[in-house]
């Protein structure tokens, strides 16, 4: 069997429907918190079982009878160390033969901050005796075209990124990427380091997003600390902009590229240009 933790979420939910393409839905497991926010998989079939990253008892049970586990990170910055802790003791006393572990593009020497929980996990992996895969995932397109809509209506899109170039793949693309690993055998001991296929730089994303919707937008590069004071006008919470304008900053170092193409090569086609992700964005 198969399990997924973090099932409910925009990545959990893409690789389950990926493997529903391949393997039976009984042989799929679907760990969340709240088994109602999956009831499209429990009624085809897909087991559903209710199990946080904090309840080690619950994870225990929840892993009953899996080979393999994909642990999709969590989403709660600051609190991952711990949780992810939880499901690989979890793992190890439930049997779990196997963990794909969703870790950060070049989490070894990454400059962003997200970096150091990853590095933290990949060690307790390390140590756990666990046999296991790291998917060490670039970034979403969708984390920048979420920018969009105020771009375009301020004829601005604001980041710190200066020249760096972002290799970026979507979302999808990283969930089939996944549900591939899963489905492979002798993924030991392996480790991707996944990315867009052409990294991109914010000047020239706005340029793509100017040419597609006819509005004139221009990229505005501020420092840092000036980027993390814009998001908090904006609303967003302080955890929150900070991560992002950290982000930015590393992918300035060039933290966010690679040009290995591991990506598209698991995946046996080309990663989602930036030009067919503003497309579905517009």
């Amino acid at each position: 069997m198969i399990a997924i933790t973090g099932a409910s979420g925009q990545l959990g939910q893409l690789v389950i429907e990926d493997l529903l393409n391949t393997i039976p839905a009984e042989q799929l497991v679907a760990i969340v918190r709240n088994p109602a926010k999956v009831s499209q998989f429990s009624a085809r079939g897909v087991q559903v079982r209710a199990a946080s990253y904090e309840d080690k008892t619950a994870l225990v049970q929840a892993l009953n009878g899996v080979d393999k586990l994909l642990l999709i990170s969590s989403s709660e910055v600051g609190q991952r160390a711990v949780q992810h802790r939880n499901v690989i003791e979890a793992a190890k006393e439930a049997g779990v033969k196997l963990i794909a572990y969703t870790s950060l593009l070049h989490a070894d020497s990454s400059p962003l901050g997200l970096a150091d929980e990853h590095v933290a996990t990949e060690k307790m992996l390390q140590q756990s005796g666990i046999p296991f895969v790291l998917l060490r995932n670039g970034w979403y397109t969708e984390n920048y075209l979420a920018s969009v809509p105020p771009a375009l209506q301020h004829g601005a899109f604001i980041g710190s990124a200066g020249n760096g170039r972002i290799a970026s793949a979507t979302r999808a693309d990283y969930a089939a990427a996944a549900a591939k690993v899963l489905t492979l055998e002798n993924q030991a001991g392996k480790v991707y380091e996944l990315a867009g296929d052409n990294g991109w730089t914010l000047a020239e994303l706005t340029a793509e997003l100017t040419k597609q919707s006819g509005t004139p937008v221009v990229y505005q590069d501020l420092p840092e600390t000036d980027f993390k004071a814009a998001l908090l006008g904006a609303g967003l919470p302080e955890g929150l902009a900070a991560m992002l304008a950290n982000s930015d900053s590393g992918a300035a170092k060039g933290g966010l590229f690679d040009d290995s193409r591991q990506l598209s090569q698991l995946l046996g086609r080309p990663t989602t240009s930036l030009e067919e992700s503003v497309r579905a964005a517009l």
